[in-house]
């Protein structure tokens, strides 16, 4: 007995009873409002309806087991489902058989390494993207998933997955638009719009809470499908008007299916995988931190990434589509009341029983109204705020953000997130070359030393102060060099150059050398060379190098100890000038 209850995870040991019936409620909630968006992203990843239901029950209870989050909730999501389709399309036809297989194998691969990357404790990998390119990513993502959304909107056939087929085929195929089609997705449209943009603020001016508002909203994608649905089916709009419908649904409950991916399919799908695993683990791991922030919680990066991994792999088996934290589900959890995985339980429960008896109800669901539905959440998704931010604060981040967002739209999605990763790794090698040195002085009557340029400060003549702010590698040396070279011009009666060290963590064996080449050029010159403010763990790897011991001048504890012991009987002052910037 005791042995079974080391296996439940904390949260069921610790389960308050006060808190059951807001988890149950949240439960039942989340599980009707999910419904529509369950198969919509289904349709989108080019998979059969009942998956994103049958992916919705047994992966949402392994990762509310194993992950460390209490309220987030995973299943089907729009970034998973489009890249599943922008990836699977050209090599199959959406729908079969193989395309089904191939879904699934994805799915078992992405989860594998996300779960490999939790056991492992390989969270920070996470870190390899940047907030700006993960917003470039999922921002172009969205502008993708809505353009692959215009032809059921209009109800036109359409072929492609980039951007550029999609747009041409419609281009071709625009005047088979169909009016009903048209008519029902603009009401849908609309209604939607207009319910998220507005419906809040006056279901907040008749004394409803924010919390009950938020769920009111969220439960309009429901109603417009119920409603859509009823419209159908007494006016016969499917067999008399031509409108696309969901179809047949396959009722009952899918079979497990336990399975190894071909030679052919890891040859194809190995580096989608990785895309699709390292988006994953950002994307669940930042929404988890969020959540656990609002909730006064902590999350364990790789716990989420063992309950993510092992969701998409049981989605492999049961399914077929990747999974992952949707941000709109784990949105109206957290609004309904949820404390505790426990209403991510009692969802799967729920869906459980749909599928086994229900699923015949969406039989004569409008494609359009789940195109609107789609379209109407990924617009939520597009971050032109985010840009606007780092364009105002750091054009690079912004520009790494807008490559990353063209890059998808144009190149697709692989080449889109390798874009953004490579101009994230451009921009931080450009920023790691050039690094910020200063001519530095002491500001009179203190201690404290600041840019020359900046401040009214006091120097000593014939002593060159420079602080270098970064660690220097051989990708930087040049420009320490070069402003070195600079200063050496303008002073022509230097006695003592003195390196501010305080802003250096690290030395690579390049840079020694390169110190070791400068204090032999500046001894030549007469000139010395004094190291001051040099960390601790720089300095236990300078000691073992020819340069402590070469060294021309000293190694000073402070700059101010370099100051007081390196000034004459006279400093000279300069003035202040008119405006102080720190």
């Amino acid at each position: 007995m005791n042995a079974l209850r080391q296996l439940l995870p904390r949260w069921i040991k610790a389960y308050p009873r006060a808190q059951f019936t807001g988890d149950l409620l949240a439960g039942l909630i989340v599980t009707l409002l999910v419904i529509p968006q369950s198969l919509a992203y289904a349709l989108l990843a080019g998979l059969p309806p009942q998956a994103g239901l049958y992916v919705s029950i047994f992966p949402v209870i392994a990762y509310a087991l194993l992950g460390s989050s209490m309220t987030q909730a995973v299943g089907p999501v729009a970034i998973t489902a489009i890249m599943t389709f922008t990836v699977l399309s050209p090599l199959e036809t959406p729908g079969s058989p193989h395309y089904i297989a191939l879904a699934a194998s994805l799915s078992l691969l992405s989860g594998a390494l996300i779960l490999a990357f939790g056991l492992f404790r390989l969270g920070f990998l996470s870190q390899l993207l940047s907030r700006p390119v993960i917003s470039g990513f999922i921002s172009g993502s969205a502008v993708l998933i809505v353009i692959s959304q215009f032809k059921l909107l209009l109800g036109v056939n359409v072929s492609g997955a980039t951007t550029w087929q999609i747009l041409y085929s419609l281009y071709e195929n625009v005047s088979q638009a169909r009016p009903i089609t048209m008519l029902t997705s603009g009401v849908a449209l609309l209604v939607l719009y207009t319910s998220r943009l507005w419906m809040p603020k006056a279901l907040g001016r008749i004394g409803l809470s924010m919390q009950r508002a938020v769920i009111l909203v969220r439960l309009m994608p429901l109603l417009v499908v119920v409603a859509a649905t009823l419209m159908v089916v007494e006016f016969d709009l499917d067999r008399t008007q031509g409108l696309a419908v969901v179809g047949s649904v396959q009722e009952g409950l899918a079979s497990f299916t336990f399975f190894l991916p071909s030679l052919v399919s890891l040859k194809l799908l190995t580096v989608p995988a990785m895309i699709l695993a390292l988006i994953g683990m950002v994307q669940n791991i930042t929404m988890a931190q969020a959540l656990a922030i609002k909730q006064r919680e902590r999350v364990d990066a790789n716990r989420e990434l063992v309950g993510l991994g092992a969701a998409n792999i049981v989605a492999a088996f049961y399914g077929g589509m990747p999974v992952g934290g949707g941000l709109s589900r784990s949105a109206i959890n957290v609004a309904s009341g949820a404390r505790s995985p426990l209403a991510s339980i009692v969802s799967a429960m729920v869906m459980l029983c749909i599928v086994a008896a229900g699923t015949h109800w969406f039989a004569r669901l409008p494609l359009a109204v789940l195109a609107a539905s789609i379209v109407i959440a990924a617009i939520g998704l597009i971050d032109v705020k985010a840009f606007r931010q780092a364009w105002s604060y750091d054009r690079a981040d912004a520009l790494a953000l807008l490559g990353t967002g063209l890059g998808v739209l144009v190149l697709g999605l692989e080449l889109g997130i390798a874009l953004g990763i490579g101009l994230s790794l451009a921009t931080l090698l450009l920023r790691a070359s050039s690094p910020h040195i200063a001519v530095i002085g002491r500001i009179a009557g203190t201690e404290h030393f600041r840019n020359v340029e900046r401040h009214g400060v006091e120097t000593i003549p014939g002593v060159l102060f420079l602080r270098i702010d970064e660690s220097l590698f051989f990708g930087n040396l040049n420009a320490v060099e070069s402003r070195l070279g600079v200063e050496l011009e303008k002073a022509a009666d230097l006695r003592d150059v003195v390196l501010i060290m305080s802003g250096v963590n690290r030395v690579d064996t390049t840079a020694m050398e390169v110190l070791s080449d400068i204090n032999r050029d500046l001894a030549s010159r007469n000139i010395r060379l004094h190291l001051a403010e040099v960390k601790g763990p720089v300095q236990d790897r300078l000691i073992c190098s020819p340069l402590w011991k070469a060294l021309s001048g000293d190694v000073h504890l402070s700059a101010n100890r370099a100051f007081e012991a390196l000034r004459p009987l006279a400093s000279v002052p300069v003035p202040e000038p008119p405006d102080w910037i720190i």
